[in-house]
C-alpha cells in the first residue's frame, strides 16, 4: 500500500485530498503538514477536515514526516512547492504536484530534479475531465485550422492568487501547438480601449474571479456564421483530488522523471 503524506493539509484542497486517500484502498494516509505558523499544525489531519479521527498529527515541515511516507501530494504554493520538491527529491520520494501558477524556471528546476532522484506527475489541473478536455481542444483545432478564431474563457472564485488559471494556460498551448504557433507569441491576456482589429493568429484568454466558483473554462472556436464551444465545469473540488490519488497510486513503482496526467490517465496517443 502506498503511503501518502499531504502538503497544505489545512487548505481547501489538502482537506478534499486528504478525504479521498482515506477512501482509496490502495494508499494510506499516513503523515500532512502544514506552514508552522498555520493553527491547524498538532490537530489531527481528520478532524480538521471534518471528516472523523485519522490519528495523523498535521505536522510543522515536511522535513519532520519525510520518512513517513512514499509520495507528497502538494497543491500549495508555486515557491513552496519547489522547496518540497527539492526535499522529496534529497530523500528520494515521489510528489504529485497540482501547484498552479509554475513559472518556466520551476517546472525547468522540476525537470532538472526529475533527471538526478526524483519521480514527479506534474499537472496544472488533475481533473480526468478537464486532460480529455485538453486533448479535445487539440484535435478541434487541428481540425479547423486557421479559419476559426480560439478564445478561452476561465472563471474562478474571488480567493484564486494568479490569472490566467494554469488550466487555461494549458489549453491555450494545446490549442496554439495544434495549429502551429506559440502562446508566448500569439496569447492576448487582457483587452481594453480602442485596440483595433483581432488578428487571425491570436488566441485570447481572459479571466473572471468571483465568488465561490470552483472552476470553469470554456474554450470558443468561432468562425464565420459558425461557433463550437467546449466547457468544463467543476461542480466541487473532489474531482482534482480524486484524480490526485490516482497519480499518487500510479507514480511510485515509475522510473524518475516529470510525468504528466496524461500518463496517468493513458492519454497520450488519444
Amino acid at each position: 500500500m502506498t503511503r501518502v503524506i499531504i502538503a497544505g493539509a489545512d487548505g481547501r484542497m489538502g482537506k478534499r485530498i486528504s478525504l479521498m486517500v482515506q477512501k482509496n484502498p490502495n494508499l494510506q494516509l499516513t503523515a500532512a503538514f502544514e506552514h508552522q505558523d498555520n493553527p491547524a499544525v498538532g490537530r489531527d489531519v481528520g478532524e480538521n477536515a471534518g471528516f472523523g479521527t485519522t490519528g495523523v498529527i498535521i505536522a510543522a515541515s515536511l522535513e519532520s514526516v519525510i520518512n513517513q511516507g512514499d509520495v507528497i501530494i502538494d497543491f500549495t504554493f508555486h515557491t513552496a512547492t519547489i522547496g518540497f520538491a527539492r526535499i522529496a527529491s534529497e530523500y528520494g520520494r515521489a510528489m504529485v504536484i497540482g501547484t498552479t501558477g509554475l513559472t518556466p524556471y520551476d517546472l525547468a528546476i522540476l525537470a532538472e530534479l526529475a533527471e538526478k532522484n526524483f519521480t514527479c506527475v506534474q499537472a496544472p489541473n488533475m481533473s480526468i475531465g478537464v486532460n480529455v478536455l485538453f486533448k479535445l481542444v487539440a484535435k478541434t483545432a487541428a481540425v479547423l485550422g486557421d479559419a476559426y478564431d480560439v478564445e478561452i474563457v476561465e472563471t474562478h472564485h474571488r480567493m484564486k492568487k494568479d490569472a490566467p488559471s494554469g488550466t487555461a494556460l494549458k489549453l491555450g498551448e494545446m490549442a496554439a501547438t495544434a495549429l502551429n504557433r506559440k502562446l508566448s507569441s500569439v496569447g492576448v491576456f487582457e483587452r481594453h480601449g480602442i485596440i483595433g482589429e483581432r488578428t487571425d493568429q491570436e488566441i485570447g484568454i481572459q479571466s473572471i474571479r468571483a465568488g465561490d466558483i470552483v472552476g470553469e473554462h470554456t474554450v470558443y472556436f468561432a468562425g464565420a456564421g459558425e461557433r463550437i464551444e467546449i466547457t468544463h465545469r467543476a461542480h466541487n473540488r473532489d474531482n482534482f483530488a480524486r484524480g490526485a490519488t490516482l497519480a499518487a497510486d500510479w507514480i511510485v513503482a515509475k522510473p524518475n522523471g516529470l510525468y504528466t496526467m496524461f500518463d496517468v490517465l493513458g492519454l497520450n496517443d488519444f
